[in-house]
């Protein structure tokens, strides 16, 4: 299956609502490790955003996938941007 890097992008104005859904967003990427459906996440350190890598059909199914965050269908994040990635090293070449 495909893996898709998706960077979101976050603005200061949001840092609160974040702060608010950041536990059930959490969650969600522990279960979706578990499952296998998110392969990595975290935060830049500099507060401006977060990659996470994703596995997915294709890239409509990438982004509706990633409708089930709480970020996402709180509108805590305010850009995303999804792309197929081809992991060529390390863990995640098959």
């Amino acid at each position: 299956m495909p893996t898709f890097a998706v960077h979101y992008t976050y603005h200061p104005a949001k840092a609160q609502l974040r702060d608010e859904h950041r536990p059930a967003h959490r969650t969600w990427l522990s279960e979706e490790n578990s499952a296998g459906n998110v392969l990595l996440a975290g935060p830049y350190p500099d507060g401006t955003g977060a990659l996470i890598l994703v596995v997915g059909p294709d890239l409509d199914g990438a982004e509706a996938f990633l409708a089930n965050d709480p970020f996402i269908a709180h509108q805590a994040v305010d850009e995303v941007r999804v792309v197929e990635w081809t992991p060529v090293f390390g863990p995640f070449t098959a």
